[in-house]
């Protein structure tokens, strides 16, 4: 069988289907993702074999509409879903003229998108085959949903044949549809592993990250999350500097001199947040998807800071499910002494991650798509 797995625009989106992926290659069938130019590297990084399906960048999408005018970023959080439904629709629909090609020498058996790769539902409908959509997180999307059926100009997006949610059941929003659970693991990009990596220091950890798309450089325009995201991440490090704690501050390695310069001699860069996540007392991150999981797979408690609107609902659930705090600006380094003082937030994480491990694991989910044929 041929399964084509279709990312959005950002590693993130990659990673988050990785699980599912090499369970199907493992499991003997052909398998292919789909994936912007600019990430590439995310997939094959993780040795799946990759397609560029467009060239054009996330930033492309976000900050031009479908004429190549300006988008304004809208202020209203339900207006915010919908815009970033507009963009992933139109990125969806940039991709489909190189996928329609592939299908001609290579047709997928069933197509795998991820939360709003909207070319999924859009390819499988044309070829017959079936649609699984899989959750690359636990962000609600009804409206994300109606902002990308709007740009499309369609009443609806066609449903998918099956719904795969690595949402662990406490967590999933309410009224989130019908799925079929699946225990989600890390699958990021590794590097060389270090003895530190693995070995719990003699003062608790804390992982400090604001995801993989951030940047230094001169990317300052107004609006620019990745720009953003590391005077947050930079400044987030210097407040935490002042706890008893050993800092790791991940994030991608063309930061790592510029981070250093700033903190001085500190673990940064990329790490693999898979194998240094278990030896943390704390992961002190913006609320993206592939790091919540990673901490909630390792059972480790949470300071959250959501970047954006559409973060604060999924960041709420895990406050109220006890393994997370979402201080104010000016509790945080406070807040994160909390998580590591208080046995309590322990406690809960590793029940949590005792409740993701016994979802049914990618291989079985497997037969649930090969069932769909």
């Amino acid at each position: 069988m041929k399964i084509l797995f279709l990312a959005g625009g950002s590693p993130a989106t990659v990673f988050a289907l990785v699980p599912l992926a090499t369970a199907a290659r493992n499991a003997g069938h052909e398998v292919m993702l789909g994936v912007t130019g600019e990430t590439v590297w995310a997939a094959t990084g993780v040795g799946l074999p990759a397609l560029a399906v467009t060239e054009l960048t996330l930033r492309d999408f976000i900050y031009k509409d479908r004429h190549g005018e300006p988008s304004v970023f809208p202020a209203d959080p339900v207006a915010q879903d919908r815009f970033t439904g507009a963009w992933s629709a139109r990125m969806g629909e940039a991709g489909l003229p190189v996928l329609r090609e592939l299908a001609k020498v290579w047709r997928p058996d069933a197509v795998v998108g991820g939360t709003m790769a909207y070319a999924a539902p859009l390819l499988a409908a044309e070829l017959g085959v079936p649609h699984v959509r899989q959750t690359w997180d636990g962000n609600e999307f009804a409206e994300v949903d109606r902002g990308a059926a709007e740009e499309l100009g369609v009443p609806e997006l066609p449903a998918p044949d099956l719904f795969v949610d690595i949402t662990p059941p406490s967590l999933r929003f309410p009224g989130a549809p019908a799925a079929q659970p699946m225990r989600w693991r890390p699958g990021n990009v590794q590097r060389p592993l270090e003895p530190w990596m693995y070995t719990p220091g003699p003062r608790p950890r804390v992982v400090v990250t604001a995801g993989s798309r951030i940047s230094g450089g001169d990317r300052a325009e107004a609006g620019d999350y990745r720009r953003y995201g590391y005077e947050f991440l930079l400044g987030l490090a210097k407040e935490l500097s002042g706890l008893d704690a050993e800092l790791v501050v991940a994030a991608p390695d063309d930061l790592t001199a510029a981070l250093r310069a700033e903190l001085g001699d500190v673990h940064a860069g990329w790490v693999p947040l898979d194998v240094v996540a278990p030896t943390c007392a704390a992961i002190v991150h913006s609320c993206g998807g592939i790091t919540t999981m990673t901490a909630v797979s390792a059972g480790v408690p949470q300071l959250v800071l959501p970047l954006a609107p559409a973060f604060q609902a999924p960041a709420r659930r895990l406050v109220d499910r006890g393994v997370a705090l979402m201080p104010g600006e000016e509790g945080r380094a406070a807040a994160c002494g909390t998580l590591i003082g208080d046995p309590a937030f322990r406690a809960a994480a590793a029940d949590l991650a005792g409740e993701v491990s016994e979802l049914p694991p990618p291989a079985e989910v497997l037969a649930v798509v090969e069932s769909l044929l």
